[in-house]
C-alpha cells in the first residue's frame, strides 16, 4: 500500500483509507471489526469516522460507528497502528442536516466543539484523535449536491478564526494532533490558511470533499490549493454511493443496495448521471476492467489526492475495492474517461 504525506506534517497515511459510515446501520459491530482487520492487513492505516455516523443519521444510531471503532481499539490494542480521523458535525442549516446531535447544538464554537470532541473521545476509547475534521462549515455553502451558492448576509456564523483558535487549544492539550476541513469551499480553505498564518494557529492539513467520475468539481477551485499549499484531498464517495459499479443501471435495485434501502439518497440517480455511469461502465468492460475498480483507480491516480476513502458493506466488496490500488489505468482508458467527462461534465456535484 502506497503512503502519502499528510499536509506538511511528518505523518504518512495510506493511499486508501477505510470509511466507516455504514457501521451501526448496514454493518454490525462484528462486521466493523472484520473490516478493520482486513484493511490493516492490506496496509491501510487511515480510518475515517464522524460523530454523526452511521448514515443515514438517526438519533437512535448516532455514535455507533465511533463506538464500534472504539471497541476494536480496546480489543485489538492496535491504536498505534492507525491514523484515527473523525469529524465534528456542523450546524443544521439544510433540511437534511441532522437535528439531534448534541441536542441540536451543532455550532463550531467553544461549546459545540468541546462537546463534540469529548463525546468522540469517549466513544472511541482513546485519549487523542490524529486528524480532527470539521464535517461541514459553520455557514451556508453550496455542498451536498447544491450547485449554486446563495448568500445569506444576515446569517449568524462562528468566525473561522474563532473555530481555529479553539482547535488550537485542543492541539495544545494533546487531545488532537492535526486539523482538517470537510465539504469546504475555496474561500473557506483560503480563510483557514490565512488565519493560521496571521494568528499563528494550526494549519489545516487536509480537506475531505466528494470526488468521483460523476463529480470532479474539486478540480475547479480546490485542487490548486492541494498542490500549492499541501492541503491534500481525502476523497469521499469515490464510487458515487456505489452507482459507478453499474449495479443500479437499467433501473435495477439490488435488495441490499444503499440506494434501494434509503430513498433519501438521490444525488447520483438523476438521468444525466445515469447516462454518464452507463458510459463509464461500458468503457471499463471494453477494456476488461471491473467498473468499480476503474473508478477507484482513477481517484487513486490523481496527484492532489492524499487518500481515497473507500467503504463497503461486505468483506468481498472491501477486498475488491482495496485491490484497486494495484490497478494502473492505461493511457487509452484515461483518454476514454476524459472523453466521457467532456460529454458529461460533473452531472452529480
Amino acid at each position: 500500500m502506497n503512503q502519502h504525506r499528510l499536509g506538511r506534517t511528518d505523518l504518512h497515511v495510506s493511499a486508501i483509507a477505510l470509511g466507516t459510515m455504514t457501521w451501526g446501520e448496514q454493518n454490525s459491530e462484528a462486521d466493523a471489526h472484520a473490516q478493520l482487520d482486513l484493511a490493516l492487513d492490506a496496509g491501510v492505516n487511515l480510518v475515517d469516522a464522524a460523530e454523526m455516523y452511521p448514515v443515514p443519521p438517526k438519533a437512535e444510531t448516532q455514535g455507533l460507528t465511533e463506538r464500534y471503532l472504539g471497541s476494536w481499539l480496546k480489543k485489538s490494542g492496535k491504536r498505534d497502528r492507525i491514523v484515527l480521523a473523525t469529524k465534528a458535525t456542523g450546524p443544521s442549516r439544510m433540511a437534511h442536516n441532522p437535528q439531534h446531535i448534541r441536542n441540536g447544538y451543532n455550532r463550531l464554537d467553544r461549546r459545540g466543539l468541546t462537546e463534540a470532541l469529548d463525546g468522540s473521545l469517549q466513544r472511541l476509547q482513546t485519549d487523542h484523535i490524529d486528524l480532527y475534521q470539521l464535517h461541514w462549515p459553520d455557514r451556508s455553502v453550496n455542498i451536498f449536491g447544491t450547485r449554486e451558492y446563495v448568500h445569506h448576509a444576515e446569517e449568524e456564523t462562528t468566525p473561522i478564526e474563532e473555530t481555529l483558535s479553539i482547535l488550537a487549544e485542543f492541539v495544545q492539550a494533546g487531545k488532537i494532533r492535526y486539523v482538517g476541513v470537510s465539504n469546504e469551499t475555496p474561500w473557506g480553505v483560503a480563510q483557514f490558511l490565512r488565519a493560521a498564518e496571521q494568528l499563528k494557529l494550526p494549519r489545516i492539513v487536509s480537506i475531505q470533499n466528494p470526488y468521483n467520475l460523476l463529480n470532479r468539481s474539486f478540480e475547479l477551485g480546490l485542487s490548486e490549493f492541494s498542490h500549492r499549499e499541501q492541503v491534500g484531498l481525502l476523497a469521499y464517495s469515490p464510487l458515487a454511493f456505489g452507482t459507478l459499479s453499474g449495479k443500479y443501471l437499467n433501473d435495477v435495485h439490488p435488495a441490499d443496495g444503499r440506494l434501494t434501502l434509503f430513498s433519501r439518497f438521490v444525488r447520483y440517480t438523476g438521468p444525466h448521471a445515469q447516462t454518464a455511469i452507463a458510459a463509464y461502465v461500458a468503457l471499463a468492460r471494453e477494456h476488461g476492467l471491473d467498473p468499480a475498480q476503474m473508478a477507484l483507480a482513477y481517484v487513486n491516480s490523481r496527484p492532489f489526492v492524499t487518500s481515497n476513502i473507500i467503504g463497503a458493506t461486505t468483506l468481498d466488496q472491501l477486498r475488491s475495492n482495496l485491490a484497486s490500488i494495484q490497478l494502473t489505468l492505461s493511457d487509452e482508458v484515461l483518454a476514454g474517461i476524459e472523453a466521457i467527462h467532456a460529454r458529461h461534465p460533473n452531472p452529480a456535484p
